[in-house]
């Protein structure tokens, strides 16, 4: 006889006596064949359709998990176990309140079960109710202190609430508990990640994969960790890997859509989202991904759209109420102001929640024109990413002093080269027209605009590792060709480069420079307004800001006198007040032939992934002129410093 048929010849307490002892050693796939004989046989046992639910769910097949789990739930209306394995069902089926009631039930059937408030933690914590998923987890861990899974799910919510360094100890303790636990490695390498140890974070997130090869959860981690190491390509790797691991994981095609968009495929990051939310519905991370896709694809009616459905779906979610605060229509919609003024809001959030609560709400008092409310809710918004990331104000003085040496030794200066292309570099301050200017430029359909991509100082750094092999415009060409093969004329808009406009000058042939410069003060408030995801770390105070922009502005003078036929003035106020005159003179520079198109920049289909995505995409106007005047009691401390320069000595209030 072979196996099945000897199997199918089991009574019924056989076949359930052998499925346990499969189910408990790990056999699941002799445990399953066994159950499913067992249901097909017609025999009902309220721990076999429970069981079977619970090896559904670990194979994905979360649908039939939910009949199954509900069918035991029918055949005993007591059994607690069932009630909490329903809930984990409903919460990978993103319904999340469902998920509550039901594991809450379990509790109610057996409040000692362990397990059941470590669930119900996860839940919580799913519903944003941190606090909360912190409670019921503290008590599973007290019911049962060697509950590994407990350990976990604490790490993962103390890392939700801003505590890191508890998360980390929490995390450290599951894998104690269980050496071979591929979860806690995976959780500590994003926690790692959060503490800007990348490398340990890789390190761990590879033992999980190690663990459990097929963890589509830890790919997904390294795809994050690799992406924030920068590499892209590498991360699109792993969570393509995740994907193919559970071609139904939400998250790792919501994260595909980031990696993507990181690459400039905005196209492919928008079906990668989209599939995310075909997937979780309810999935509000990805709605509000969809929205930023859209706002840089220059869909912002849509894009509206999909930001509120994030809040509508988590009221809690800081970034997306940050995000739709930015939009013209914000003030008027009245289930945003609700729930971002809602009095509850700030209760158990984590720093950086607030610092995008605070902004969001500075916008809208900005927007009324309740500029005094505005500047108190920047500050405080300041204050917090302050504490969160500190200026690195010493470090990018000290670079700028570095790089003018470094242009004041003797090096050929680069001539022109008939197969170099033409590479133009915008540089000056954030928020001083740059992103208007690349639009302008891009209307060319022979310019590849590359964006804020910091490939000329990879480039300088490999020259400087291996200075024998190639020169520096060797290695920018290389970088210039990775993302944009075979271009005539490429725009490079990484700011900072203004600290090597002398390198530039000297070393890249056919290279052009534009200055882009404005008012101090409405430079300074603009930087201050701006809530950067990431980089300009200086920007939350107002007296670093005043120092860098001094500092660019005493860089860029000593350039101008030594390469002057190389760089080209545009100052941001005299464009918006004349772009006519302006653009005319730029494109003449330039040596272009005029097109009335580059007077409507705001038509320009290009993706646009900065600060400035929105309001690239009005038409040229001069409304942000002179607005400092509005905060001028706030720009004091800025307005002390830039006035010790000879050059804005004069300038008051």
């Amino acid at each position: 006889m072979k196996g099945g048929e000897i199997k199918s010849n089991l009574s019924k307490e056989e076949i359930i006596k052998k499925a346990f002892e499969f189910h408990a050693k790990g056999n699941i796939s002799e445990a399953q064949e066994l159950y499913q004989i067992f249901i097909s046989r017609g025999f009902s046992d309220v721990r076999v359709y429970s069981n079977y639910g619970v090896i559904l769910r670990y194979l994905g097949k979360i649908k039939e998990a939910e009949v199954y789990t509900r069918k035991a739930i029918e055949l005993n209306p007591n059994f607690a176990s069932a009630y909490s394995n329903l809930g984990g069902i409903l919460q990978d089926l993103g319904k999340l309140k469902e998920a509550e009631v039901y594991t809450r039930k379990a509790i109610e059937l057996n409040p000692n079960f362990a397990s059941a408030y470590s669930h119900l933690g996860c839940i919580l914590q799913d519903l944003g109710k941190i606090k909360e998923a912190e409670v019921y987890t503290r008590k599973a861990i007290e019911l049962n202190p060697n509950f590994a899974d407990a350990h976990l799910n604490m790490g993962s919510i103390l890392k939700n609430l801003g505590k890191i360094k508890e998360a980390e100890v929490y995390t450290r303790k599951a894998i104690e508990l269980n050496p071979n636990f591929a979860s806690a490695y995976s959780n500590l390498g994003g926690i790692l990640q959060d503490l800007g140890k990348l490398k340990e974070a890789e390190l761990a997130t590879r033992k999980a994969i190690e663990l459990n090869p097929n963890f589509a959860d830890a790919h997904l981690n390294m795809g994050c960790i690799l992406k924030n190491l920068g590499k892209i390509k590498e991360a699109e790797v792993s969570i393509r890997k995740a994907i193919e691991l559970n071609p139904n994981f939400a998250s790792a095609y919501s994260n595909l859509g980031g990696i993507l968009q990181k690459l400039g495929k905005l196209k492919e990051a928008e079906l990668a989202t989209r599939k995310a939310i075909e997937l979780n519905p309810n999935f509000a991370d990805a709605h509000y991904n969809l929205g930023i896709i859209l706002i840089n694809l220059g869909r912002i009616k849509e894009a509206e759209v999909y930001t509120l459905k994030a809040i509508e779906i988590n009221p809690n979610h800081s970034k997306a109420l940050y995000v739709f605060s930015t939009f013209k229509q914000s003030v008027n919609n009245k289930l945003f102001q609700d729930k971002l003024f809602s009095k509850n809001l700030l209760k158990n959030k984590s720093i950086k929640d607030k610092v995008n609560i605070y902004f969001a709400k500075a916008n809208i008092f900005h927007k009324e024109s309740n500029f005094k409310e505005s500047s108190k809710y920047l500050q405080i918004a300041n204050n917090f990413k302050e504490n969160l990331n500190p200026s690195n104000i010493e470090s990018l003085l000290k670079q700028s002093k570095k790089l003018l040496f470094e242009s004041n030794k003797e090096l050929v200066i680069a001539r022109k080269h008939s197969n170099f292309p033409e590479s133009i570099f915008i540089v000056g301050m954030p928020r001083s027209g740059s992103t208007l200017l690349e639009s302008i430029i891009s209307m060319n359909i022979n310019v590849d605009d590359l964006g804020e991509k910091n490939i000329l100082e990879e480039s300088f750094l490999d020259w400087k590792t291996h200075k024998q092999k190639l020169n520096l415009a060797e290695f920018y060409l290389r970088k210039i060709n990775f993302y944009s093969p075979a271009s005539n004329t490429t725009t490079n808009k990484w700011l900072y480069n203004y600290q090597y406009s002398g390198i530039i000058a000297k070393q890249i042939p056919n290279a052009k420079i534009i200055h882009c410069y404005r008012n101090p003060l409405d430079n300074i408030l603009s930087i201050y307004r701006a809530n950067f995801a990431h980089g300009n770390e200086y920007s939350s105070s107002l007296n670093d800001c005043a120092k860098v922009y001094l500092d660019q502005e005493e860089i860029m003078t000593e350039y101008k006198q030594r390469f002057r036929e190389k760089i080209y003035d545009l100052n941001y106020d005299l464009l918006v007040s004349n772009p006519y005159k302006q653009i005319k003179s730029l494109i003449s520079w330039l040596g272009w032939q005029w097109n009335e198109q580059y007077l409507t920049p705001h038509l320009n289909p290009r993706s646009v992934s900065t600060a400035s995505n929105i309001q690239v995409r009005l038409p040229i106007n001069s409304k942000s002129i002179d607005g400092w005047k509005n905060y001028k009691e706030m720009l004091k401390p800025a307005m002390s410093i830039i006035t010790q320069h000879q050059k804005y000595k004069n300038l008051k209030y």
